[in-house]
């Protein structure tokens, strides 16, 4: 099965060998973290995610370092100690998560926050599934369920329960999601973008009530997820938490239709994997969401409409950052080419229906 691809890091990208070897050795308490190689994982825009290995060392000994971009973030953006809280709190539940090893907060060590976890061994899909694994429709039905279902487990876990009770404020959510990433737009627009700004208007004026309130994930989807490389439909871990925070569940329904295409459809996303013979539809995925979470889905057209505008607005940043030289190398080509049609998506999701 495919590794995912790596790039050893010079002393200059975020995290330098000499300073992370001696930090963790102290902070681990493990002589052997003294000397390290640090390797860039390519995958990911947004946080910096890194590999790091022990000097003769093995993959079995490397843990995973997360730090923001290298360059200038937005207010409340990258947040390294609540992606740490979020996953060392679920930690005991039904919801897979690696296991944190360390925080540090001292933006001198590494030019900002960032924290250590334990590397999850799990299959990481992105532009395709690798020969010989979920290579039936059965298969890749189950890998479609079990992404449903770890979702479900999410939002059925008490925040109070966890210690998160005051990670988030419920009250206001979607409003206050609309008004937040239509001032990231703002603040990273990179032309003038009349559709963009229009759509932002029409979902501020039609926020739906909220059934339910519970952990959001905040950009939950396959390629955010380590698969079970022996049992397809397992999930071994779910990555990325930087945007969780406590909010309407149905938010992570939303998202996760943007980056669901079914077969014949052209979309602005990452990977075209969920079109192949198997995988379930949307209208499927919602279903079967809905009856594990007992929620309606008759607002639905309004989460997946602002689950567009908000990955439009997440794009926006992205090229802006790549601008400034805070993409630590990667390659950004063509992403201001994808704001317009998610945008259109968008619109037709509230006209038209998302189902």
């Amino acid at each position: 099965m495919p590794e995912v691809t790596l790039r050893r890091v010079s002393s200059a990208v975020g995290a330098d060998p000499a300073v992370v070897g001696p930090y963790l050795a102290a902070a681990l308490g493990d002589e052997r973290w003294r000397e390290v190689t640090v390797d860039l994982v390519a995958a990911g825009m947004s946080n910096l995610t890194y590999v790091v290995t022990p000097a003769g060392g093995s993959a079995d000994d490397a843990v995973i370092l997360r730090r923001p971009p290298t360059g200038a973030v937005l207010a409340t953006a990258h947040d390294m100690a609540r992606e740490h809280r979020v996953i060392s709190a679920l930690g005991p539940t039904p919801v897979p998560v690696p296991r944190t090893l360390h925080l540090c907060t001292d933006p001198e060590v590494l030019g900002a926050p960032f924290y250590v976890m334990e590397r999850v061994v799990g299959l990481h899909v992105v532009d395709e599934i690798p020969a010989g694994y979920a290579d039936t429709p059965e298969l890749r039905r189950q890998v479609g369920d079990g992404l449903i279902d770890v979702l479900a487990q999410l939002h059925a876990v008490d925040p109070a329960s966890v210690g998160l009770d005051d990670f988030g404020r419920p009250e206001g959510f979607l409003a206050r999601q609309v008004r937040r990433w239509t001032k990231q737009w703002d603040a990273t627009r990179d032309r003038d973008r009349p559709g963009m700004d229009a759509l932002a208007a029409r979902l501020a004026e039609t926020v739906p009530q909220t059934q339910r309130t519970g952990i959001v994930h905040g950009d939950y989807r396959l390629d955010n997820c380590l698969l079970d490389p022996e049992r397809p439909g397992g999930i071994r871990a779910v990555l990325d938490w930087e945007m969780s925070t406590l909010g309407d569940p149905l938010t992570d329904i939303g998202m996760l239709f943007v980056y669901w295409p079914e077969a014949g459809e052209t979309r602005p996303v990452l990977s075209p994997v969920t079109t192949l013979p198997g995988f379930p539809t949307r209208r499927e995925i919602a279903e079967r969401y809905a009856q594990q979470a007992g929620v309606g889905l008759e607002d639905l057209d309004w989460y997946v409409g602002f689950a567009f505008f908000k990955f439009a607005a997440i794009v926006a940043g992205i090229v802006a950052r790549s601008a400034a030289g805070a993409m630590a190398g990667k390659d950004t080509s063509g992403y201001a080419d994808r704001i317009d049609p998610c945008v259109e998506l968008g619109r037709a999701a509230l006209d038209d229906g998302a189902l």
